[in-house]
């Protein structure tokens, strides 16, 4: 894992560049809190700074290759390619010599080997930029399912670009303004693929190359779910998805440091600790280090709720104890959560105001206690879009909506369909007017339909949960995959995703819809393919969504903030917000509608102040 950065200009010299190049690298000390290095040529510079996980020694960055004198290609590269091995072996028989053990070196050389299309070879998460001197071209490359960011900003004569926003920020052309298709981005929950939120910015889309010449900036799709018509049984899929999750949890345990497993108790990261606490027992390694956040006193007070049926700490340690991991509950409390430490390192990491505050805080509070011990950490990300995990998915209502699932009215929330949705609801309506984040939204679920590939002949519901099932894992799965890189690394923690191995994702993505929900329940395959690893009472367990505090004073802290906000005349977010309708949340609001609502107003407020950010609206 990494920052990456850099600048490519065709009209200047940017061999003076260097303090430019080491500050917009410096705004990811903690991507990279090992090490830093700069690479500089008459019309490129590449900044770095490392995480150092495979070949700790060896695999300084930015990484070249020389021959005769001659600088052929160098890399600023974050990531893990996890067929590294074998890569290495058969470019090592087609005459490639290598100087270090890290897969950076192999990208380098499958690069020189196979051109741009090596990236078809590549098993893994990572993004990547590659500067050919001899063509005097740049390419940036994203992994398959987007688990590694990269953000860049075309200029009059090239590019910037970045692992996150604030690197691209920071260089002195570029200002932090956002305008009303932004806006209506952050509001919408859509996660429109490319879109970057600030104006002038991209992203680099999942599975994507964006070359960059002197000519200008094309993009290149190398690789997309697509439709194929499934053919195995039953006990022939459940077998298979076994298989692929038995290598690629092996794959995914190299590491030359610490290595540990997110657990939560819940069947996803249950799944996850203890495959590869079965494979670290065959290596003769064991036993797996496993981690959660609990907190104070939750489970012995807990109370269920429509979103949350159980507690996840009892399910974290009977797991812990089946497979017999090296376990630790990191519990927190209310004033952990309302530090104002952990809040601004959220947003320093985020680069944007999210509104799911505790949740954020409460993770990355929990990554900063794993960084103690571990610098690797394996997770049940994904699994829920992967394998139909949320219960929309099963909700006849929410699958006929002509809209994105997560977005149809659900429990006690207003949404899409009805209300504003809490984060809009103290915003002034002048300004939601201009924004139309309805007609926003119904015009990216056009789009994103449009891209659902087909089989010929598929009708009825199993069309409709194809369709669903690729809005998941094109837009949804990059909420989570976003939180969870963005605040671990905040830390300096790598966490892994295997379910998001490309193989597993589009095995999964054509079995039909019958066949994921045979046991009629959710995560039917997956619970089938790992019922063996897990206690009766895990692989038994309801999905309950990621723990949220149950502390009425974290409530009544909320408020307080609020009413602070809206009393202090200098707040930049006021001039957003309907003022009756705020104070109307702070008097009577609760759960969701309050959290989600004040998180979303604080965080923006903090956000304006400290990026300094323009308001094109």
């Amino acid at each position: 894992m990494c920052g990456i950065t850099g600048w490519v200009s065709y009209d200047r010299d940017l061999t003076t560049e260097h303090g430019t190049l080491a500050a917009m690298a410096k705004t990811m000390v903690c991507r990279g809190p090992d090490d830093d290095g700069v690479w500089l040529d008459t019309h490129a510079g590449l900044g770095h700074r490392r995480l150092a996980v495979i070949d700790v020694d060896g695999g300084k960055q930015p990484m070249g290759v020389e021959r005769g004198g001659r600088t052929l290609l160098v890399t600023t590269y974050s990531g893990e390619v996890y067929n590294h091995r074998e890569l290495r072996a058969e470019l090592a028989a087609l005459g490639h010599s290598f100087r270090t053990a890290s897969d950076t070196e192999v990208v380098l050389h499958a690069y020189l080997e196979w051109g741009a299309d090596f990236v078809e070879r590549l098993n893994g998460m990572y993004a990547f930029a590659l500067w050919d001197p001899r063509e005097q071209e740049l390419l940036l490359v994203r992994d398959r399912m987007g688990v590694k960011p990269l953000y860049y900003y075309p200029t009059a004569d090239g590019v910037l670009f970045g692992s996150e926003p604030k690197a691209i920020l920071a260089h002195p052309s570029v200002r932090a303004a956002v305008d009303t298709d932004g806006l209506a981005e952050l509001l919408a929950l859509t996660k429109t693929p490319g879109h970057a939120i600030y104006q002038g910015m991209k992203e680099v889309v999942a599975g994507h190359v964006v070359r960059v010449r002197r000519r200008g900036l094309t993009t290149r799709r190398y690789w997309s779910l697509e439709a194929r018509e499934h053919t195995d049984d039953l006990v022939t899929t459940v077998d298979r998805i076994r298989g692929l999750l038995d290598d690629i949890v092996t794959r995914q345990l190299d590491a030359d440091v610490p290595l540990c497993t997110l657990l939560s108790g819940g069947l996803d990261s249950s799944a996850i600790t203890a495959l590869a606490h079965r494979e670290l027992a065959r290596q003769g390694a064991g036993p797996v280090r496993s981690f959660a956040v609990d907190f104070a006193g939750q489970s012995e007070n807990f109370t269920p709720d429509w979103l949350r049926g159980t507690p996840d700490a009892p399910y974290a340690r009977a797991l812990a104890e089946h497979v017999g991991s090296d376990h630790r509950d990191i519990v927190l409390d209310t004033a952990a959560l309302m530090d104002r430490a952990g809040r601004d390192a959220v947003l320093n990491a985020r680069d944007l105001p999210t509104g799911f505050g505790e949740g954020d805080v409460s993770l990355y509070l929990l990554f900063q206690a794993i960084r103690e011990s571990s610098t690797v950490a394996l997770s049940g990300e994904a699994a829920d879009e992967l394998f139909g995990g949320y219960r929309w998915f099963h909700s006849p209502d929410q699958v006929r909506s002509r809209s994105f699932p997560w977005l149809s009215p659900v429990g006690p929330r207003g949404g899409a369909g009805g209300r504003p949705s809490p984060r809009e609801a103290m915003l002034d309506g002048g300004l939601l007017a201009r924004l139309d984040v309805p007609g926003y939204r119904a015009a990216r679920y056009r789009e994103a339909l449009a891209e659902v590939p087909r089989l010929d002949g598929e009708t009825g519901l199993e069309r409709r949960m194809r369709e669903i099932c690729h809005l998941h894992l094109t837009r949804f799965v990059q909420f989570p995959l976003e939180r969870t890189d963005r605040i671990s690394m905040a830390t300096g923690l790598e966490v892994r995703v295997p379910f998001c191995d490309h193989r597993l994702v589009q095995y999964v993505f054509n079995t039909p819809w019958k066949a994921k929900t045979f046991d009629g329940r959710e995560k039917s395959l997956l619970r089938a393919a790992t019922r063996d690893l897990l206690p009766v009472s895990v692989a038994d367990r309801a999905k309950s969504p990621y723990p949220s505090i149950q502390d009425s004073r974290y409530d009544e802290a909320l408020r307080g903030e609020l009413r602070a906000v809206l009393a202090d005349p200098g707040a930049p977010v006021r001039a957003l917000l309907d003022s009756d309708a705020a104070q109307r949340v702070i008097a009577s609001a609760s759960g969701v509608e309050l959290r989600i609502g004040s998180e979303f107003v604080l965080g923006l407020d903090d956000w304006l102040r400290r990026y300094d950010v323009v308001l094109d609206i």
